[in-house]
């Protein structure tokens, strides 16, 4: 564990040294998009996919930071929306070198969102999941862990086809699912969650994550062991336990442009309100990358993922399709339609459950975001913008008593984030 601070405190500096800024090269093979290490745990993006970074060499090592933060005004109609001031926002350190055969990354992901999202969470209509204050956190969206990861990675080459990856980290993203939303490209103009977060990716933070896998050519095969228990609403902290959970993951990328990935766990004990209950999950997602040269590229995913309660085989859907286009350089316009089951809790608002609540579906729901902002030069060496989105809900019939048949959401925001000089 001394070992893993110690990386964080390491990375921590180098996200504050004064390095001369660039965009470092694409990945042209799935072997060295694995070795990049530049989204979330051992997950894979399109090659072609740009990544704005800082990027510098200190003695033998190569440092890299990158981040993603908004601050975000959101109003939303229906008597169970929300209005609030508020910023989600990621930083990632990190640092590589050659060690013995291979290759060792050491990287750190911080988050301020338990002090830039006050009373635990933000109004985020017909979201469910987590806790706050004790109380199941309904229509809302928790803020992310203060460390997001901590971890180490080692890379080694089999062969000229063949890459052998372990990743250990006391906090991480064991192979489950997709790019997690807040990192994924198609996702990176969005300030606000995903619906179906808890079927797809709420394992992005995790604890004690062990993986080790294999790549050869264009596919790659997973397995990871981790503490299955999400954070608790205690933020600021790292809640360790052991290994309990698994999962594993496939991975392909059959193009310069293409990437996928499907995916299977076995979660012990995942939610606090219902500790005794453990989860079984399957995720596929596929994403294209479309680049349009120096001025911009089109990159789009979908996403589908499943939970069961193996207890009482209660299941959750979600389906989800992004799609953001950067061109003329300056513009982004986005995208986000999903399809997601939810179940009764969200129809008990935020108070705690009754003695004997079972868990049950209680329809779906279709969200149908549109956005669009555009970078201003406020500030060397970081991408700036101006932005807003709407999004519009429709609710099943048995939702609709409690929230109306057409509520909608808006959400303005400012956009901050450094890139290299060749972006």
């Amino acid at each position: 564990m001394r070992v893993y601070w110690a990386a964080l405190v390491l990375l921590a500096g180098c996200a504050q040294a004064h390095a001369q800024m660039q965009m470092g090269g694409v990945p042209h093979t799935l072997e060295e998009e694995i070795e990049s290490h530049d989204t979330s745990g051992t997950s894979a993006e399109p090659n072609s996919v740009p990544q704005p970074m800082w990027m510098s060499m200190h003695g033998n090592w190569m440092t890299m930071f990158h981040g993603n933060a908004f601050v975000a005004d959101i109003q939303q109609t229906s008597p169970r929306g929300g209005d609030k001031l508020f910023s989600t926002n990621w930083w990632m350190a990190m640092a590589q070198r050659s060690w013995g055969r291979g290759e060792l990354t050491l990287r750190s992901m911080l988050s301020l969102e338990p002090a830039t999202i006050t009373g635990r969470q933000y109004p985020l209509l017909f979201q469910q999941g987590e806790t706050a204050y004790g109380n199941p956190i309904v229509d809302g969206q928790h803020p992310h862990d203060f460390i997001m990861e901590a971890a180490a990675l080692y890379d080694l080459s089999l062969s000229d086809r063949v890459l052998l990856s372990v990743y250990a980290a006391p906090v991480g993203d064991p192979a489950l699912g997709p790019v997690a939303f807040p990192h994924r490209a198609s996702a990176l103009e969005d300030p606000v969650a995903t619906l179906g977060h808890h079927q797809e990716d709420s394992t992005h933070i995790s604890d004690d994550v062990i993986t080790a896998g294999l790549a050869y050519r264009w596919a790659g095969i997973e397995a990871s062991g981790f503490h299955g228990r999400e954070p608790d609403e205690h933020r600021w902290e790292v809640q360790q336990g052991a290994v309990d959970s698994w999962s594993t993951r496939v991975t392909v990328q059959p193009g310069q442009n293409w990437s996928g990935q499907v995916s299977w766990g076995r979660l012990h004990s995942p939610e606090q309100l219902f500790p005794g209950e453990d989860q079984a999950r399957t995720t596929a997602s596929a994403m294209y990358n479309r680049p349009f040269g120096a001025h911009g590229n089109w990159v789009s995913a979908a996403v589908w993922g499943r939970t069961r309660s193996i207890p009482d085989n209660v299941i959750q859907n979600s389906c989800l399709f992004e799609s953001t286009v950067r061109f003329r350089t300056e513009n982004y316009a986005w995208t986000r339609v999903e399809d997601v089951d939810r179940t009764n809790e969200l129809l008990l608002g935020e108070r705690p459950l009754p003695p004997g609540f079972t868990e049950e579906p209680a329809g779906r729901v279709q969200a149908y975001t549109f956005g669009y902002d555009r970078d201003l030069p406020l500030l060397p060496h970081f991408e700036t913008a101006l932005g807003a989105q709407v999004t519009a809900y429709t609710p099943g019939l048995q939702l609709q008593p409690v929230y109306g048949t057409d509520p909608m959401g808006v959400v303005v925001f400012l956009r901050l984030r450094p890139v290299g000089r060749g972006r």
